[in-house]
């Protein structure tokens, strides 16, 4: 049955269905106008009064996780995305836009997943509404409202053709070459880092509390079928003797009485901190990272859990919470000492630096007594285009491709890892001709930029078009619903 998703779900018909149930999201966005009301009517539209079990069917759709359903901001997400859809249709009904009978059966025959020696094939196509558990009628209307949706997205940015002035400027912004010259910040960082121990001693006074680590001991056992069915393989038995086990752990029973029940071998023990290491700090690699979050948030009143990753299943039960301090002495609590004070100095150095470029007082002349003050030679290359990452990041690239020339900057990585002082000596603009390989691809690329601001403005329209009131009692109650 998956194998048959995936073939449908690679099918261009698909790729154009995940582009439409996205755009919805993308054209409402967080809205801000909540009011209370009966709890039958989850949104009200206009006049219309949508009910909250359509937006019900719509999570269920959706085939959203139990974890994400408990997750309160996604359900709220998900309301937006859904508002967004009930938009898009209420377009469509007003702009009366139609798909024949004959379309919607030509669009469903020319799928390749539904045709057998090349022709469409009937058994083919019944036999994937079998294996996907899908009704004929609604399926068949779910393929129609995308298609009015892909008809109401054509009507707005069909026929859209960029001029050769915007196709040139999408080329010459990635391709354009730039002559830069850096100072690496990183090695004035270093010769303002001689932190004696009195330094390290009084940030570690300070921030004792940060020093501190939870280590959970849990015992645990990995359940696969040989220990629970006898076999290798993961049948309705298995997965049934899971859900026992799943409502045994609801009802309060312990690991040991479940180790009895299903006569279990012994749990393993471990204990841990949230990076995994024990008390040795020596990492141990027996779990996951995403394991050991769940181990992470047990809780005492619950210390019994089934956790399941990657299709692999395992009960916890917490033993024991021991918060306790790092001393001084231990060389990862230096480590850590020394690389925050290293930032602290970065960051203060940054700031200052672009203080004063945004301020106009750092100049080229000041780029330059800048090194000479460090004892530090800049570095003169040439950036070929936005793709030249041999050198600098790509994140830097794109940095230094946001200003215009004869400037100084300051171009970082998000952990402050990389630091650089730059002066954008010249920029060399360059076009490209009609004939190109690559004009098509800027054509496109223009053609993308007008359109996403076409769907902003119409988005802007759609807000003042229609009066959207959403309903947070009964939003609250579907949430406690299906909690």
């Amino acid at each position: 049955m998956l194998g048959t998703i995936r073939k449908f779900s690679s099918s261009i018909y698909s790729k154009v269905f995940l582009l439409i149930v996205a755009i919805p999201f993308i054209f409402w966005g967080m809205g801000d106008l909540f009011t209370g009301g009966n709890l039958n009517t989850i949104v009200k539209i206009g006049k219309d009064k949508i009910h909250k079990q359509e937006f019900i069917n719509y999570l269920r759709m959706n085939s959203l996780t139990v974890e994400q359903l408990n997750d309160s901001s996604v359900i709220e997400k998900a309301l937006f995305n859904f508002i967004g859809e009930m938009l898009i249709l209420k377009e469509i009904e007003d702009m009366e836009i139609q798909l024949s009978d004959e379309s919607l059966s030509n669009i469903i025959k020319n799928q390749e997943l539904f045709k057998r020696e090349n022709k469409f094939s009937r058994t083919e196509y019944e036999k994937f509404l079998i294996e996907n558990n899908y009704n004929a009628i609604f399926f068949e209307q779910e393929i129609l409202q995308r298609e009015k949706k892909k008809q109401l997205f054509n009507f707005l940015g069909g026929g859209i053709v960029p001029s050769n002035f915007l196709i040139n400027m999408s080329f010459d912004k990635a391709n354009q070459k730039r002559n830069i010259e850096y100072i690496n910040l990183n090695e004035v960082i270093k010769k303002r880092t001689n932190f004696s121990e009195s330094d390290i001693q009084k940030y570690f006074d300070q921030n004792k509390d940060s020093f501190k680590e939870i280590y959970k001991s849990v015992n645990f056992l990995k359940l696969v079928p040989k220990n629970l069915t006898g076999t290798n393989e993961y049948n309705d038995l298995f997965f049934k003797k899971i859900d026992e086990i799943d409502d045994l752990i609801a009802e309060g029973n312990n690991l040991n009485s479940i180790l009895e029940k299903f006569n279990l071998q012994s749990p393993k023990s471990i204990t841990i901190n949230k990076l995994g290491k024990n008390k040795d700090t020596k990492t141990n690699n027996i779990l996951s990272k995403e394991l050991l979050q769940k181990i992470f948030i047990i809780d005492d009143s619950e210390p019994t859990i089934l956790a399941e990753h990657k299709n692999e299943y395992f009960i916890f039960e917490l033993t024991k919470n021991e918060i306790i301090q790092n001393d001084i002495n231990n060389k990862f609590v230096k480590d850590e000492i020394f690389l925050n004070l290293e930032k602290k100095i970065k960051r203060k150095l940054i700031v200052e630096l672009i203080d004063k470029i945004n301020n106009k007082k750092f100049k080229k002349k000041d780029f330059d007594d800048f090194a000479n003050k460090y004892d530090i030679s800049s570095v003169k290359i040439k950036l070929n285009n936005r793709n030249d990452d041999k050198i600098l990041k790509r994140d830097m690239i794109d940095q230094i491709y946001s200003f215009g020339e004869k400037i100084v900057i300051v171009v970082t990585d998000i952990s402050l890892s990389e630091n650089y002082l730059i002066y954008i000596d010249s920029i060399e603009n360059v076009s490209i001709t009609k004939n190109s390989e690559e004009h098509k691809q800027h054509f496109l690329l223009s053609r993308d930029k007008i359109v996403s601001e076409l769907y902003n403005t119409y988005d802007s329209y759609l807000k003042n078009k229609y009066k959207i009131d959403i309903n947070y009692k009964a939003l609250d109650s579907i949430k406690n619903y299906i909690r």
